[in-house]
Formats: C-alpha cells, sequence, structure tokens
C-alpha cells in the first residue's frame, strides 16, 4: 500500500514538473517572438533586480499607411498602447528607448515622442546609428538622452515626397508641421528654438538639401543631446534616476 502512495505521489509530482516546464518554455516563446516582432523585452537580471523596459524604434517610424513588407519600420500603433500599459504597470520601475530610425511620418512620430514625454517613471533613450528627421524629438523626449560617439542625428526642414507644392497655404501647412518640432525638441532639449530652426534651414553640409548633420558630440555640443556613451552608461544613469525616485 505504501509502496503504490509513493509512486502515485511521484507520478502527480512528475506532472506537476511538466507542467511548469511547459509553462516555462511558453514564456519564453512568447518573450521571443515580441522581441523578434517588436524589438521589446523586459530587462530585469540587473544587479538590484530593477524593472527595466526596453523599446526599441527601429527603422522608418510607421504611420496610418502600412510600409512595404521588406521594409524595417516601428509601428505607432504597436508602441502606443504599450506606453499606457508601462504606465499603467506598477512593477515597471524605467524604459529604455533605443534608437536607429531613418524618421518617417510626423503625427507617428510626435505622438509617440509626447507619450514618452510624458511617462511618470524614469526614461533613458540612447541614439545607436542614427535618429534623424522625427528621429530627433524621440531622442530627446525621454529624462536623459545619450548618443554613442558614431551616432549621427539630422534636422532637415519637413517635406512630403512626390507632392508638388502649388499653393502658400501649403507652405503655411508645411510651416505649422516644422513649429510643432522645433517647439517639442526646444522645450525638451538644451538647444534654442531658432539655433534648432537655423541648423534645419543650413545650406552648408548637405549640398542638394537644406538640414545639418551632428555626429556624436557635435549633438551634444549642439544641445540636442545630454551626453555620449553608450548602453553601459545608459543602464547606469537609468538605474540612478530610479533610486533618486525612490528615496523620494
Amino acid at each position: 500500500m505504501g509502496d503504490k502512495s509513493k509512486k502515485k505521489e511521484q507520478k502527480v509530482c512528475g506532472e506537476n514538473n511538466l507542467e511548469e516546464e511547459k509553462k516555462e518554455k511558453e514564456v519564453e516563446e512568447k518573450k521571443d517572438a515580441r522581441l523578434e516582432e517588436y524589438g521589446q523585452v523586459m530587462l530585469d537580471h540587473n544587479e538590484r533586480k530593477r524593472k527595466i523596459y526596453l523599446l526599441s524604434i527601429i527603422g522608418e517610424v510607421e504611420g496610418h499607411e502600412n510600409l512595404p513588407g521588406n521594409s524595417k519600420a516601428t509601428k505607432y500603433d504597436h508602441i502606443l498602447p504599450k506606453l499606457a500599459e508601462l504606465e499603467d504597470n506598477a512593477e515597471i520601475e524605467g524604459v529604455l528607448v533605443l534608437l536607429n530610425t531613418s524618421g518617417g511620418d510626423v503625427d507617428a512620430g510626435l505622438a509617440i515622442a509626447e507619450m514618452i514625454a510624458s511617462l511618470s517613471i524614469p526614461t533613458v533613450s540612447l541614439v545607436l546609428g542614427g535618429s534623424h528627421s522625427i528621429g530627433v524629438p524621440l531622442a530627446v523626449s525621454a529624462d536623459y538622452s545619450f548618443i554613442v560617439p558614431t551616432g549621427t542625428m539630422m534636422v532637415h526642414p519637413v517635406r512630403m515626397t512626390g507632392m508638388v507644392i502649388g499653393t502658400e497655404r501649403t507652405y503655411e501647412y508645411f510651416e505649422m508641421i516644422q513649429d510643432r518640432i522645433l517647439t517639442f525638441v526646444s522645450d525638451h532639449a538644451e538647444i534654442a528654438y531658432d539655433k534648432l530652426k537655423q541648423l534645419m534651414h543650413s545650406t552648408e553640409m548637405l549640398t542638394r538639401d537644406l538640414g545639418t548633420v551632428l555626429v556624436g558630440e557635435e549633438a551634444v555640443k549642439a544641445g540636442l543631446i545630454n551626453e555620449v556613451g553608450g548602453i553601459y552608461q545608459a543602464l547606469q544613469k537609468l538605474y540612478a534616476m530610479i533610486d533618486k525616485k525612490k528615496k523620494k
């Protein structure tokens, strides 16, 4: 009788272990799928056990129209709900935003930037490769920003591919869009509105276009980015911001 009970208990334990392993595997598969599709992952294996959400903005920021399937894109209709979820999640202590974007849809980019800027938890951005065009407001939307030494930021006027500007109202509309971008960036970075506008309309650097490209330290000196650094510096800054908030 004792042997039967023991065997039964071992069988139940074995089934429970298999169930736990199955659940762990499902969780890992979901994490891998989320990372592959959205470039998003939770960083929580650090020494202080801080729960950091990693948000990647890669390729072109997609607006209301879908980009071709072979294009790297960040879909704002995925990012906005996720940011709302992070704000509502008491366990999330900070957000690290990785940027390597050529720009994209102005309204979608500004919507994401406004959401990041309005988060109550500490946020840090890190420009890798480049953060061009609407990527500039995205980079400065965080509480603190970093750029790697070889990272680039391109500031240029608003334009619309394939559209012939034939009316004064079209120019006025473009001016309004530019003003929204200039105001947001100057409000969230250490650069004056007029200085940023000057960089946007510069004719000295891009021979076939207007604008300015700033590399690494140049972006810091211009007042767009807070500091030159990489992933280590960005995470250390975020940990310090989280600790400071906890003390308060």
